[in-house]
């Protein structure tokens, strides 16, 4: 199984091709993980990767809980597969963003990957100079998850 960690900044050049960080290539490549499936994030304007296999998962388990015959079910099931890109890295370890990703994301040159589990997001470095939340939202939401069901 995929965990991806680390927080590591990179720079696109004027084409938008970016090198995946050497760690995360490594795991791709001990998976077998040739193919990526980039697409923008549901809710956070960045991009996310999935590996191949990974997409593959999520999305048998969001057509699960979807029923084909519901119109609105169907359009939810569009959006979220009508705007991806399959991605496959040059022998250099290099993928190429393309533009119209680059707009939805906000990224112009400097880049951040974030491992995110079994996933990687690519933001614009800038978004990410600050938390996401701040230390007492974070400890008090996690608190929050984390307490037992007493």
């Amino acid at each position: 199984m995929i965990r991806f960690l680390g927080n590591i900044e990179a720079k696109a050049d004027t084409k938008g091709r970016l090198f995946i960080p050497v760690q995360f290539r490594r795991q791709l490549q001990s998976a077998s993980e040739e193919k990526l499936i980039m697409r923008k994030d549901v809710f956070q304007d960045c991009l996310v990767l999935y590996p191949e296999s990974v997409w593959n998962e999520e999305l048998s388990e969001l057509r699960l809980r979807l029923n084909k015959w519901n119109s609105d079910h169907q359009n939810i099931f569009r959006q979220f597969v009508s705007d991806v890109e399959v991605i496959t890295p040059d022998g250099n370890g290099r993928i190429l963003l393309p533009k119209r990703y680059l707009q939805m994301a906000g990224i112009r040159t400097d880049v951040r990957f974030i491992g995110i589990d079994n996933k990687i997001e690519i933001w614009a470095k800038e978004k990410t100079e600050h938390p996401f939340m701040s230390a007492e939202e974070f400890g008090n939401a996690l608190e929050e998850i984390m307490k037992s069901d007493e």
